[in-house]
């Protein structure tokens, strides 16, 4: 009855080591696990070394990224007639000449009884005024600007047709204008009209004062500095070969 035990005892003793063989770990499973462990300690370390080189050179990265992923801006081109309308329309007016004068102007004004004048009274006004002459610049387009190119190698030429020149503007120097002389005669009958007839000989004075500007030539002295006054204004935009025209200017007033 007890030999059974011991068989059994035997045979579970003689099984023993052949488990203990089967559960021993493969050798190529551990160079992997190996291979595994440096590569990801390999990555943390690149990883840390990223992140630091981020943290310290932060702005200079990003913008590094933006320039890679930012496509680059279309090349715009303008026409060179535009720039130089946009460059000469913003002085607005050109004014090339300006004529100073002094107008000495008597004004009177009678009373009457019937057809019998029994007052008079007379003002003398000396006026200093000022008529500006040159061209509106505003009124110039792209038909007055003719660019011509004729070698890749040369400059391209320009030439520029200015509108004809006028009278801009005409006024009077109030602070040197002044009444001179101012009497209403015997027993001052004349009537007292001192405002209107320095109003009128205001006027008369600035009449005056435009139609001496014409008649010294203002016109054509604006039409010959506007060429100069012009190329000045042109030439620092790159353009050498440059011609400047005036148109004739019209009958001055």
């Amino acid at each position: 009855m007890f030999t059974r035990p011991s068989r059994i005892a035997n045979r579970s003793r003689s099984r023993k080591p052949g488990r203990q063989k089967e559960q021993q770990p493969r050798p190529d499973l551990r160079i992997w696990s190996m291979l595994s462990m440096a590569l990801l300690g390999g990555g943390l370390m690149v990883a840390s070394l990223a992140g630091y080189g981020l943290w310290r050179t932060g702005d200079q990265f990003m913008e590094g990224v933006k320039l890679m992923f930012t496509p680059n801006p279309p090349e715009d081109k303008v026409d060179a007639r535009t720039l130089i309308v946009e460059q000469v329309q913003g002085a607005s007016e050109l004014t090339t000449a300006i004529f100073s004068m002094e107008a000495v102007v008597p004004t009177e004004s009678n009373r009457t009884v019937g057809n019998y004048v029994i007052g008079q009274t007379n003002l003398l006004y000396i006026a200093h005024g000022e008529v500006r002459a040159g061209i509106d610049l505003g009124s110039i387009s792209e038909e007055n600007i003719q660019v011509i190119n004729d070698g890749q190698e040369l400059p391209p030429s320009l030439v520029i047709t200015l509108p004809a020149p006028k009278i801009l503007d005409s006024k009077l120097d109030v602070t040197r204008s002044k009444v001179y002389d101012y009497d209403r005669g015997f027993l001052s009958l004349g009537p007292d009209r001192a405002p209107e007839l320095q109003a009128l000989a205001q006027q008369e004075a600035l009449k005056r004062i435009r139609q001496g500007a014409c008649d010294e030539g203002i016109l054509t002295m604006a039409s010959e500095r506007a060429e100069v006054t012009m190329r000045q204004l042109i030439e620092p935009l790159g353009y050498e070969n440059l011609t400047v025209k005036v148109a004739e200017p019209e009958s001055c007033p």
